[in-house]
């Protein structure tokens, strides 16, 4: 039973998909940040921050950067800490990966507009 099958290689991309997934899951996420410049990074065929997402891999260990927009009832301290812990907590039970640090940037609140008539 201990002989070894082969290799298994994640790429970066499934960790940003993870990183997002569980920001967008977290109560008091309105939604990422810097959407736009994922698409261009895209046309101009460059990796970059992932839909609002910036991680570093360094021997075997992840830094992420979240860009966040968070909804206008939010505490941004606790959603901040909240954040960190769950996407902590999400690439180290899915992925087995050690995670550094988790950097929380909320760029804005969402504020709906209200029409004055």
């Amino acid at each position: 039973m201990g002989q070894a099958l082969g290799t298994v290689t994640i790429h970066p991309t499934v960790l940003i998909t993870v990183a997002r997934l569980t920001s967008l899951a977290t109560p008091g996420i309105a939604r990422m940040s810097d959407e736009w410049r994922l698409n261009v990074e895209r046309m101009l065929g460059r990796p970059g921050r992932g839909s609002g997402v910036d991680l570093v891999i360094k021997d075997s260990q992840v830094s992420l950067d979240l860009y966040v927009v968070a909804e206008r009832e939010a505490n941004l301290l606790q959603l901040g800490q909240t954040l960190q812990k769950e996407v902590s907590r999400a690439i180290e039970d899915m992925v087995g990966m050690e995670v550094l640090a988790v950097n929380v940037h909320i760029q804005d609140v969402d504020f709906p507009l209200v029409r004055s008539y």
